[in-house]
Formats: structure tokens, C-alpha cells, sequence
């Protein structure tokens, strides 16, 4: 099996793995410089990077590559460390680099109104795949959306088809309250049927986005069920316009794709909402 061909099937496929390269050798060891070893996520490997203890332990550092979705470069120094004499090597020196092979993420965005025209293109030239959910054909076109690899024009079809995997973000900005409800109430119920999204994200100022929680509550949805919900969504720059509005949200999503820390908590206190609410 050509290791870079399953690469592209993984991504294509929405998998996650590790490659692992050597990049430098130094002595006599039992493989070459360039040789690669793919991990998918189950722990299944394509190739290889000289077998024994080192491949053991590159297995181990490639498993917690994926989890932690950063690079690791090893060095093995085969001459001075008993733990490698297993009669397969000669001494020498081996570096290893392991990488995140990781799916494209996939951005769905639910509405299609002038903020989703602003957020598309520019969350596309950061790397993300744009899929987008609007019930009005007026709103939910190539025209308005090139840079789109999908569109769905009802949501029923979209909440049936879409399997939500730790590749894959949730921006909810339809036209309204109705709206905003029915998607989130899909987007946070999607972890008991077993799928993950690894964000989701709510327009809305703090009054709405308390209104939608306090009214699917009444639905017998939980408090707690909205505590990964980024919303107000987007980071706090002062934004006004679409445009602006989009690079705060964009920014966001970079943020939660690349594990910054510092993330502002977005929870929102009990005692606020009936502040907010005027209860």
C-alpha cells in the first residue's frame, strides 16, 4: 500500500493518524534515511521505520501525536542505550520526525444571510472545507457561496446526513430565534447519538443566546448541555460589521483548531440571565 495515497484517503475520509519520518541517520541502523511509518488512529501502521524497540516507542509518540494534533521529533541514540540491542542494529544515531495527519476541517454554516457571505470566504482561505444550511433557494446558492462544496437547502436533510467528527464546526447563524433553537437544539443533542463536533458556535448577543438556553431548558435540554457552546460566538475585537464580524469568528475557529490556550469562558452565570432577562 502506497503510504501517501492512504494519507489522501484518510483526509478525504474524515481520519485521523500520524506519519512518522526518519529524517536523519548517523551509523548503522536497520533502516534508511526517508523511511516513513503511517499510524492510523485504531493503531493500525503502513510501513515502517526499522522495527524493534524504536518503532515501539514511535508508535506510542505517533498515538499522542493525534491526540495532541502537534509534531514530535525524536532522536534515538542506538550505540548508547541498551534498551535498542535487540540484535537487529549496529549502533548509530536516528532522528524521527512524527506529524498530524489530519482531515480538513469542515465548517457548516446554518444561515445563509450576510454574515455567512462574509465568514464563508474568508474560513475558506484559512483552510476550511464550507458547507451551508439555508432553507431559502434565494440564500443557498453557488452564487452567493463558489467557494462551497455543499449545499443543503432543508434542514431536515442536513440534521439527517451530517455525522459531526472532531473535524467538524457548527456556526449557527440563521435568521432568527426559531431558527437559532432549532439548530442548536440538533447541534448539542448530536453528542447522545455519538457524534462529537469539536465546536459550536451561536450568533447572538448575551440576551438572545440567554433566551434560546432558557427556552430550550423548558424542551428538556440542560444547563450543562450548553457549556461548550462558544456564544456570544466569535472573539471579543469590538466588531460591527459583517466583515469584522467574520475575522472575530474565523479567528475563533483558528483558535479552537490549533488548541490555543487563553480562550476566553463564555459560560453564563445563572444570576446573569435573569439580570439580562429582567427576571
Amino acid at each position: 500500500m502506497d503510504i501517501f495515497e492512504e494519507v489522501v484517503r484518510m483526509r478525504r475520509e474524515g481520519e485521523r493518524g500520524a506519519l512518522a519520518t526518519i529524517v536523519h541517520t548517523n551509523g548503522s541502523i536497520p533502516s534508511y534515511e526517508s523511511s516513513r511509518m503511517l499510524v492510523r488512529d485504531d493503531g493500525s501502521i503502513v510501513g515502517t521505520v526499522g522495527g524493534g524497540c524504536v518503532e515501539a516507542e514511535v508508535w506510542a509518540a505517533a498515538k499522542e501525536v493525534i491526540v495532541a494534533e502537534q509534531p514530535r521529533k525524536m532522536i534515538f541514540n542506538l550505540n548508547q542505550d541498551a534498551r535498542y540491542d535487540a540484535g537487529l542494529i549496529c549502533g548509530g544515531t536516528l532522528e524521527i520526525f512524527v506529524e498530524p495527519i489530519l482531515p480538513q476541517p469542515v465548517l457548516y454554516i446554518f444561515g445563509g444571510g450576510h454574515v455567512s457571505t462574509a465568514v464563508a470566504p474568508l474560513a475558506h482561505q484559512a483552510g476550511f472545507k464550507i458547507v451551508i444550511v439555508d432553507d431559502r433557494e434565494a440564500f443557498a446558492n453557488v452564487e452567493r457561496f463558489p467557494m462551497a462544496s455543499e449545499i443543503y437547502r432543508s434542514y431536515d436533510e442536513a440534521f439527517e446526513k451530517i455525522q459531526p467528527n472532531s473535524s467538524c464546526y457548527l456556526l449557527i447563524v440563521t435568521r432568527g430565534h426559531s431558527g437559532d433553537m432549532r439548530v442548536l437544539a440538533w447541534a448539542v443533542g448530536t453528542e447522545a447519538r455519538g457524534f462529537t463536533p469539536r465546536y459550536i458556535g451561536m450568533m447572538g448577543s448575551k440576551r438572545k443566546v440567554i433566551a434560546v438556553y432558557k427556552a430550550l431548558e423548558t424542551e428538556g435540554f440542560s444547563a450543562g448541555q450548553f457549556e461548550r457552546v462558544h456564544a456570544p460566538v466569535g472573539l471579543d475585537i469590538g466588531a460591527l460589521t459583517p466583515e469584522e464580524i467574520a475575522v472575530s469568528i474565523t479567528a475563533e475557529l483558528i483558535a479552537v483548531r490549533r488548541n490555543a490556550t487563553g480562550l476566553p469562558n463564555k459560560s453564563i452565570k445563572i444570576s446573569e440571565a435573569a439580570h439580562l432577562l429582567g427576571e
